[in-house]
């Protein structure tokens, strides 16, 4: 796969920066089929690439808005996310795997990558931003995963790394959405700054590690890397990618996927994350109804 092949992410190489841009602004640069593959091939074509000495992930308008619903769950019938019961929890590893393989490429990428996250890092978005190894957002950016409230676990597992066990429970027990510059206060992002300086704060940082010998902030990675990963970091994310895969095939997930086929995926989102969606232990059995 060539760049000039890509249809959901740009690849472009400016000076010694190569930029690498989600690019379905319609979408709120949501993740479809393609995004993946070709953010994984972006990263390898940086890394061996010589002029390149640092990587700038960022997204076209806005950073990512996590996966895309109406791809993944909002068709009627079978969708990529779901599985008629009874569920193969291998077919949803392969596929989910996949995803996680992609995201974790930014983790493993041999140069440094900076995340430059403007209005939305939800979901999947939030998965993608929380594996490179500098970030910055905007003060008033939207930071989160809500799917851990129904159908979802963050697969690349990256919370309690970064901010700790309780707040880590803390916003996946409510799928919390944080703002930028709440994300930056508990150390979840490193830097929040204006949305008018978030250009200029990430370019002076990215400028001043252009100064760095590529082989220097290799070793300096590769040693910060090798402590999160001597704490289980690959074991949690099986851990957490299979548990993806239960998520969308509770009772309560099954119900919820059949309620954004019903009202559309964003009234179905909108009544999760308010709390009030109503939705069944058994899908059978409507009498048996509970809150969430």
């Amino acid at each position: 796969m060539n760049s000039e092949d890509f249809q959901s992410v740009e690849y472009e190489v400016v000076g010694k920066v190569a930029r690498v841009t989600l690019n379905r602004p319609e979408h709120f640069n949501a993740i479809d089929l393609h995004m993946p593959g070709e953010l994984e091939r972006s990263i390898e074509l940086a890394n061996f690439d010589d002029n390149v000495k640092v990587i700038l992930l960022s997204g076209k308008n806005v950073f990512c808005s996590g996966y895309d619903l109406k791809l993944f769950a909002g068709e009627r019938g079978v969708t990529p996310g779901s599985q008629k019961m009874p569920w193969d929890p291998y077919t949803d590893y392969q596929m989910m795997n996949r995803c996680n393989k992609a995201w974790m490429s930014i983790w493993h990428s041999l140069k440094p990558v900076v995340a430059k996250i403007r209005a939305v890092a939800i979901g999947g978005g939030s998965d993608i931003a929380l594996c490179c190894d500098v970030t910055f957002t905007s003060d008033d950016a939207r930071i989160g995963y809500p799917p851990s409230r129904i159908w979802g676990c963050p697969t690349t597992a990256m919370w309690c790394y970064r901010v700790g066990m309780e707040r880590a429970k803390r916003i996946l027990f409510a799928g919390e959405i944080l703002s930028g510059k709440k994300a930056a206060s508990i150390g979840l992002i490193g830097e929040a700054v204006s949305d008018e300086d978030l250009d200029s704060a990430v370019d002076s940082f990215v400028e001043r590690i252009i100064s760095v010998p590529t082989n220097q902030l290799f070793f300096q990675k590769q040693v910060i890397n090798q402590v999160i990963e001597q704490m289980g970091l690959l074991n949690t994310q099986r851990l957490a990618t299979v548990f993806d895969g239960m998520s969308r095939h509770t009772p309560e997930g099954v119900a919820f996927h059949q309620r954004m086929q019903e009202i559309g995926f964003k009234k179905a989102v909108q009544e999760r994350d308010s709390g009030a969606m109503t939705v069944w232990s058994n899908t059978d059995d409507n009498s048996n109804k509970s809150k969430l």
